[in-house]
């Protein structure tokens, strides 16, 4: 896969204990499960026999959604869109945006929300990493980019409407970090920190630029960092490192990157947007750390729907991730973070 076609929904950052009864949960039926080999490296279907994400609302904050795609229509709530509009929402979060207009890379948000909580076991496409979960669609980006104001906006909405975990598939470029550390920029660390507050989880991309430490947002205190790996549970080679301060940061799949369309992740993208070379219409195979992260939202779904506190999902997110090749858990490497996350030790970790 051309290096063009990474995806990291890069903001311009001027102005990236017992459980209840098994729920009930349809076969996996959906076309393109066998492609998706994230889930199984996540052991995302063990999983759902303890916990499906029902209940909760994942937010993706990112370049809109497609409110149309047979995969993920059932599945939103009311949404909205901080692209040129300021503190006051102006749209739904629907892909085009204000203009109406489609734009180059405005699939992404499309793309992520599948992966977090695509409609499962309905025969159609793609299978979600928390089948039951809400998606709320939050446009803030436009042609791939935004600005830290707009992600603000959009953090703060998702916030105070029912949101339980946000997820945040972009970041500015190596070097931003400095922004926010020194205080020039700060509308997206007091964002965030605004959600940590209100106890909802906020996962973002640690970027794609092979830089050794995790970009911004993804930097800031309150998130979690999200590395990605190939289907051989490497290190793909264009993440970040997942390091930072308060070494919050864990790895899942993001696929290679490279030439094969199965080596990475499928998922739904705008009605008909499919690529030549990979897709099948309404889906395709994109690779990023931005497709890393909607797998740790969605496992951080089935928690949140254990009835777990923010700090213990954090907590169980990274205890259970496993370092590949040693399997060790709750060891912490620049590479992998706490490791890999599983969602199925996850789920059945203790809820204290």
């Amino acid at each position: 896969m051309p290096i063009a076609r990474l995806l990291a929904g890069t903001a311009l950052a001027t102005a990236l204990v017992a459980v209840a009864a098994p729920p009930a949960r349809a076969a996996v039926n959906d076309p393109l499960y066998d492609k998706q080999w994230g889930l199984r490296q996540i052991n995302a279907e063990p999983a759902w026999r303890t916990s499906t994400g029902a209940g909760v609302v994942i937010a993706i904050v990112d370049t809109g959604v497609d409110l149309g795609h047979p995969d993920l229509k059932s599945k939103l709530v009311r949404g909205a869109t901080f692209v040129d509009c300021g503190p006051t929402s102006c749209g739904n979060g629907d892909w085009r945006g204000p203009n109406g207009k489609p734009d180059a890379s405005d699939e992404h948000g499309t793309h992520v929300a599948g992966i977090a909580a695509a409609a499962t076991g309905n025969g159609a496409g793609v299978a979600g990493a928390a089948p039951d979960a809400k998606i709320m669609p939050i446009k803030v980006l436009e042609a791939g980019s935004g600005s830290f104001a707009d992600i603000a906006h959009g953090i703060r909405y998702a916030t105070d409407h029912g949101a339980k975990v946000i997820n945040l598939s972009l970041g500015a470029l190596p070097g931003a970090q400095a922004l926010t550390l020194t205080g020039l920029e700060s509308a997206a660390t007091e964002a965030i920190a605004y959600a940590e507050a209100k106890g909802v989880a906020v996962i973002a991309a640690a970027g794609n630029e092979t830089a050794p430490l995790c970009g911004t947002p993804a930097w800031e205190p309150g998130a979690l960092c999200v590395t990605a790996t190939d289907r051989n549970e490497v290190k793909a080679w264009y993440s970040n490192l997942g390091v930072k301060t308060d070494l919050k940061a864990v790895a899942a799949p993001g696929g290679a990157g490279l030439v094969s369309c199965d080596d990475d992740v499928w998922s739904s993208v705008p009605r008909g947007t499919g690529s030549a070379s990979c897709g099948h219409g309404d889906y395709d195979a994109y690779a990023g750390t931005s497709m890393a992260t909607p797998y740790v939202a969605g496992v951080a779904a089935l928690l949140f729907a254990q009835k777990r506190s923010l700090d213990n999902v954090y907590s169980v997110l990274m205890s259970t991730a496993r370092t590949p090749i040693v399997g060790l858990r709750g060891v912490y490497t620049p590479t992998y973070g706490w490791g890999i996350v599983d969602a199925q030790a996850a789920v059945a970790a203790p809820r204290t």
